[in-house]
């Protein structure tokens, strides 16, 4: 019997890794962040809550810190000659999203390499993850799925359930949206970010010293 054999190219790499030390701080900054936007919208109970960029805040630091090293890093493990670049935050912002909010699919542009999502506060029957097939041509031609709830070449979409403290870390040119929360008592919020990269900085070079007159005893 004829076996063909198969590869697999053009890959997708999504990541995610469980970093609750950061949610104090996190969180911390967030609240302060979200009152001040709640304090601009007319309104008293406003659907979707986003506040401004805070990725320079000093109290951030440590997270902004790992979060762009690990992004360096997932770019350098897909083969980019990282070497000559630093990576760097177009956006740090935290999205509240209360009862029935949600987020249309979508990417990033504007330079962004590298999205990022940072969970803060995910009650039970909270918004979820979906990450969307990035491919226009396969997506135009799709057949209809065999099963839906299984992940294979043919599925369309991927879905996550998010949980405190998970950072999760994806190519910002993936298509990906979020479910409706569907708690009526209690909001999702989550640090979303952008990372670009840009040349890194030239070292000086070393001169060599000068030479001492003085005699070595």
């Amino acid at each position: 019997m004829d076996k063909l054999e198969e590869y697999y190219y053009f890959i997708t790499p999504i990541y995610h890794i469980i970093k609750p030390e950061f949610l104090d701080a996190i969180k911390e900054i967030s609240k302060d962040q979200l009152e001040q936007s709640k304090e601009l919208i007319k309104s008293d109970n406003p659907m979707t809550v986003m506040t401004g960029n805070f990725s320079l805040d000093p109290k951030a630091a440590e997270f902004a810190q790992y979060v762009s090293q690990t992004a360096w890093n997932v770019l350098t493990a897909q083969g980019y000659d990282m070497e000559k670049f630093v990576t760097y935050f177009t956006e740090m912002w935290t999205q509240e999203h209360n009862f029935h909010s949600s987020m249309d699919v979508h990417v990033h542009g504007s330079g962004a390499q590298v999205s990022a999502f940072y969970f803060l506060e995910v009650p039970e029957d909270a918004c979820k993850l979906i990450i969307h097939d990035p491919r226009p041509g396969k997506v135009i031609i799709n057949l209809p799925e065999k099963d839906n709830n299984m992940v294979t070449q043919a599925s369309q979409m991927i879905v996550f359930t998010p949980q405190e403290g998970m950072l999760f870390l994806a190519p910002a040119w993936l298509p990906h949206s979020f479910t409706r929360n569907m708690n009526p008592d209690k909001p999702v919020r989550f640090v979303h970010m952008n990372l670009s990269v840009q040349w890194a900085p030239q070292q000086p070079e070393q001169q060599p010293a000068p030479a001492s007159d003085a005699e070595v005893i």
